[in-house]
């Protein structure tokens, strides 16, 4: 279980415990590097240990209401056993999983059922959701049958957006907005020459996997912005995919001191890492404009 535990956990604090030992690494303050190292375990375990001691009091007493929480977390862990295979399952697999869970789960809530005349709201409400994870779970079946591979947009392939662009949503309504364009850098002597030929221009370099949560969010919300597009318009777009771990990749991470992704990192106009900024984990359009606007001066 402890196996198991690290495995699950580790892609939720890996972005932070980079952070972490990526400052230690360059203050070489051994003191502040573990205390800070213990804090954070502290903040993991403590509310373990206050449960476990507390010989039950701070836990509610069972009773047959427990029955509707076991089904409750019994759909959740399903639902976390999806989310933790979908690095490694087909994206047609994975939308079809969560079509499944939504579809039985709503049966399960009684959403196709009559609700007799004297039902009480709370068997109302539980309708209401389950006629809503329903239809979310059609929607899921029809746009994975119709060809879409987008888990929060399943029914775009029915829309007359081109394939090659993504939907998002503003205050004057649903945009197209393109994906950055990336250029995929594989190894060292690669980098170094679209470094050489791109004079007088800044460089950014994200480093990502398939596998990296926090990657996928950057792309889907940060780097889909009409603003961070546009402060990024003139910039050499480099992307280095870290996803099977090659001996490249890793000569890649070591250049940069980089544990591993998510990363991101700039270079000046003369093709020099600008210090002190380096992105570790997922930040939202609007702290990334803050990152932009003081390094793209």
């Amino acid at each position: 279980m402890g196996a198991l535990s690290a495995l699950i956990v580790s892609p939720c604090v890996a972005a932070p415990l980079a952070g972490a030992l990526l400052y230690i690494s360059q203050t070489r303050d051994i003191v502040l590097g573990g205390s800070a190292l213990f804090v954070m375990a502290l903040g993991m375990g403590v509310p373990l240990l206050l449960i476990g001691t507390s010989a039950g009091a701070l836990l509610p007493k069972s009773g047959s209401w427990m029955e509707s929480i076991k089904q409750f977390f019994g759909v959740l862990l399903l639902a976390v056993a999806i989310w933790l295979i979908s690095p490694v399952v087909s994206a047609v697999i994975y939308m079809l999983l969560w079509a499944a869970l939504l579809i039985i789960s709503a049966i399960y809530l009684h959403a196709i059922d009559p609700l007799p005349v004297n039902a009480s709201g709370f068997r109302k409400f539980l309708k209401g959701v389950g006629v809503i994870a329903l239809l979310t779970g059609v929607a899921l079946l029809i746009g994975v049958l119709s060809g879409s591979r987008d888990v929060l947009q399943p029914l775009s392939k029915l829309s007359i957006a081109s394939s090659t662009n993504s939907v998002s949503f503003s205050e004057n309504g649903w945009n197209q907005v393109a994906h950055l364009p990336f250029q995929p850098i594989k190894t060292v002597a690669e980098l170094d020459e679209i470094i050489a030929r791109s004079h007088d221009k800044y460089i950014m370099v994200d480093f990502y996997a398939d596998w990296c949560i926090s990657c996928k969010e950057m792309e889907r919300f940060t780097f889909s912005d009409e603003r961070v597009q546009a402060k990024l318009k003139d910039v050499v777009l480099l992307q280095v995919d870290v996803t099977n771990g090659t001996p490249d990749d890793a000569a890649l991470l070591k250049r940069f001191k980089l544990f591993g992704p998510p990363g991101i990192l700039f270079l000046d106009r003369k093709g020099m890492e600008i210090p002190n900024i380096k992105i570790i984990g997922y930040l939202n359009k609007d702290d990334f404009l803050t990152v932009l606007n003081a390094v793209l001066i």
